[in-house]
């Protein structure tokens, strides 16, 4: 088990917030960068005796050659580089969600999550394109914006290097202290009682580099507010983030890093004011409990680390990495009012343990041709206890004593990975090039299984400003093993505690196999200062999976739909022209499922029964969603505003005779506007000092995430209120 007991940060963020905004574009990428290594930079020698311009140029190379190891050939890429990220309004104050919903199909939910492409999680995180295994953290942001020198998201099509989880690849490309040396120390904070001190700090000596960054945030709106107010009850959070990078060049073909970070976070769960129990129970003489009074906590941490080793000589590229990463979930109840007002207290800890090796290469057999191979190897353990009190009942569902009965439930189990694939990238024809190859990927756990996955993509560049691409991938994604519990819910018959679809089977979750195309279109203009893009997808699933939170405590549940259909069509665009840069986001999506064919018990029999027999919406489903934004630099300040907009996540259609239709109405649909205003003042002998100002949500728009009802949803989430901000930033 892997414990860091750090409190701070190491991560990146080195650029000037007067820097030109970054630019945001939806691509299919060909063939990654160059291999010119070229360096501005002239230096002396360090006290190792290498000469600095020498290192830094390895190291371009090296970042350089890392990229064409991964292939985007025919995927659909967008990405937000560091400079963007400080110009919108919060700048790397905000949390990393907060940067993904600038970008298409990219629909926010409670708890921090965020769906992409019309699937509930299914998305994988990478640093430097290493993965990082999948933690149990709902709310927690363990990875940071400080750290990130630029966030891509990999959708569509994907090729055969990646898999597992599909929806979307979130890389983040971190920061050098070699190549973005200096740093900062920050202060930032105001409305809901926020505080939240950073700094970053990078350099290098001789072949050495370092990179640290970390940071502290407090608050009274941890997690969304259950009621419309702008001080909800009980919603005090800390959370602590740090991450470090360290490298060494060993020789110009070969470098060594070593990637480390945590997130230890505490919130509170907030309080819904004013309600009384309804179930009609005592707990000890008991039954009345104000909801003001609910004293519900949640503490989430993970810690991670990456060792790396990169070589690149000649046509051979490649970079093999061992990582480990734990992860764990502890909520704390409130004994007699989680009794009270749902039949069931429970102390739930969940925590995972795991250990990966994953290698990736390239090698150029051609001009025309270069292969690309490489494996995933993943171990994990996970412990799972749960202590339950509940209150006994007769055979008519009446109370039979006020006394609660204990009930441990603990159990512990192991996954096991096994992935590789081989892909060959061919230039087909001028201007076309085509991307195909195989995967294959193994899961044992809960469930089993396995699958070889054919993957074709292909990039044609009709003109110098226009490209086609499209592709078919098949693909296998296991359950979240982290998130599936060992508990027996047949121990609680007899009980307040018995689920409400206790009569029916309880099957593991299983993998989820499907099949996606994708095609779109980008074209530039105005001197390529104007990029538009239409991309369109469809995806069939068998055994699609979903996640639900089906009791207090907020762990979600995994299940699985039998048939699974999603589809969906996304407009971007990006203009950027000197100190101006907008743009905007529009997508349509469908998303469903039928027929529940796993962790049954958490339904009722008459939500089984109409799902067996009809597609329903995906819980998470926003038929509309869009995003804009712009950014201008005037006379050294920066003024920049964003917007997103939705037709609201879906809940139940109670019908006029009272049948209710899961998932068969949305929420309301919002649109919140963020102002954001910068300025960086000189100092003499000194880096500059930037002051920002913030204003979240200027409209203070009232609007609910989440309504309290659908399938896998507890209870109702509303969206922050206006809140206004400032900080500055001293950079040393």
């Amino acid at each position: 088990m892997l414990h860091f007991n750090i409190r701070l940060t190491v991560l990146g963020l080195c650029a000037s917030i007067l820097a030109a905004p970054g630019i945001r574009a939806a691509d299919a990428d060909t063939n990654g960068p160059s291999n010119d290594a070229t360096s501005t930079d002239a230096g002396t020698s360090t006290d190792t005796g290498a000469p600095l311009q020498t290192v830094v140029v390895t190291a371009k190379h090296l970042n350089e050659v890392r990229s064409q190891i991964e292939t985007q050939t025919g995927a659909s890429t967008y990405t937000v580089d560091e400079a963007a990220i400080a110009g919108e309004p919060g700048g790397q104050n905000v949390e990393l969600n907060q940067v993904m919903l600038q970008m298409p199909d990219v629909v926010q939910d409670s708890f921090g999550q965020i769906h992409v492409r019309g699937d509930h999680n299914d998305l994988q995180y990478r640093l430097d394109g290493i993965i990082i295994p999948e933690g149990i953290s709902v709310f927690g942001q363990t990875l940071d914006p400080r750290l990130i020198s630029s966030v891509s998201l990999i959708t569509g099509a994907l090729p055969a290097e990646y898999g597992l989880d599909t929806a979307g690849i979130i890389n983040l490309t971190t920061n050098s202290g070699l190549l973005q040396p200096g740093g900062y120390v920050s202060m930032y904070g105001g409305s809901h009682d926020t505080y939240e001190p950073s700094f970053e700090d990078g350099g290098s000596v001789g072949t050495f580099s370092y990179y640290v960054t970390a940071d502290m945030l407090q608050n009274d709106l941890g997690i969304e507010s259950p009621y419309a107010s702008s001080t909800p009850l009980h919603d005090h959070a800390n959370q602590d983030h740090a991450f470090g990078l360290f490298e060494d060049i060993l020789d110009p073909n070969n470098r060594v890093s070593l990637i480390v970070g945590t997130s230890d976070d505490e919130f509170e769960i907030p309080n819904q004011p004013g309600l009384e129990p309804t179930l009609g129970l005592t707990v000890e003489g008991e039954s009345d409990y104000l909801s003001n009074y609910l004293d519900e906590t949640q503490h989430e941490l993970t810690q991670y680390a990456i060792l790396s080793w990169q070589h690149s000589e000649g046509a051979l590229n490649w970079q093999s990495s061992l990582s480990t990463r734990y992860t764990s979930l502890h909520f704390s109840p409130d004994w007699t009012g989680d009794l009270l007002y749902n039949g069931i207290a429970q102390d739930a800890f969940k925590s995972d343990t795991a250990l990966a090796w994953q290698t990736d290469g390239s090698y150029v057999l051609s001009d025309t041709h270069t292969l690309r191979a490489g494996f995933f190897l993943q171990h994990d353990s996970s412990t799972s206890d749960t202590t339950s009190q509940v209150l006994p009942i007769n055979a008519l569902g009446a109370e039979t004593s006020d006394i609660p009965l204990t009930l441990l439930d603990n159990g512990t189990q192991s996954q096991q990975i096994e992935s590789t694939y081989l892909q060959d990238e061919w230039k087909a024809l001028p201007g076309v090039t085509l991307n195909y190859g195989l995967r294959f990927d193994h899961y044992s756990a809960y469930s089993s299984g396995s699958q070889v996955s054919p993957r074709v993509n292909v990039v044609w560049q009709v003109e110098t400003d226009t490209t086609i691409h499209g592709g078919y991938s098949r693909y296998f994604t296991p359950p979240p093993f982290e998130l599936i519990g060992s508990e027996v819910f047949t121990r609680f018959a007899g009980t307040t505690a018995l689920p409400p679809g206790s009569e029916t089977e309880d099957t593991p979750p299983m993998a989820e196999r499907s099949d996606y195309y994708d095609l779109g279109v980008q074209h530039t203009l105005l001197e390529k200062s104007l990029t538009l893009g239409v991309d369109a997808y469809g995806e069939t699933s068998q055994n699609l999976i979903d996640e639900g939170q089906f009791g207090a405590p907020i762990i979600l549940t995994p299940f699985n739909y039998r048939y699974g259909r999603i589809g969906g069509v996304e407009f971007t665009e990006n203009y950027t022209v000197h100190d101006l840069s907008i743009y905007s986001n529009l997508a349509f999506q469908s998303a469903k499922g039928k027929d529940v064919e796993s962790s049954q018990f958490n339904f009722t029999e008459q939500q089984l029964a109409y799902i067996a027999n009809n597609y329903i919406h995906l819980d998470h489903e926003e038929r509309v969603s869009a995003s804009a934004g712009a950014a201008y630099v005037w006379r050294g300040t920066r003024f920049s505003v964003d917007s997103i907009f939705g037709t609201g996540l879906r809940d139940d259609l109670v019908l006029p005779s009272g049948f209710d239709i899961p998932n068969g109405d949305h929420t309301p649909s919002y649109t919140t506007v963020n102002l954001g205003a910068s300025h960086a003042f000189p100092i003499a002998g000194s880096g500059p000092l930037t002051a920002r100002l913030d204003v979240i949500n200027l409209l203070d728009k009232v609007y609910e995430i989440r309504s309290g009802s659908g399938i896998g949803v507890f209870a109702p989430q509303y969206g922050a209120s206006r809140g206004v901000f400032g900080g500055v930033e001293w950079d040393f």
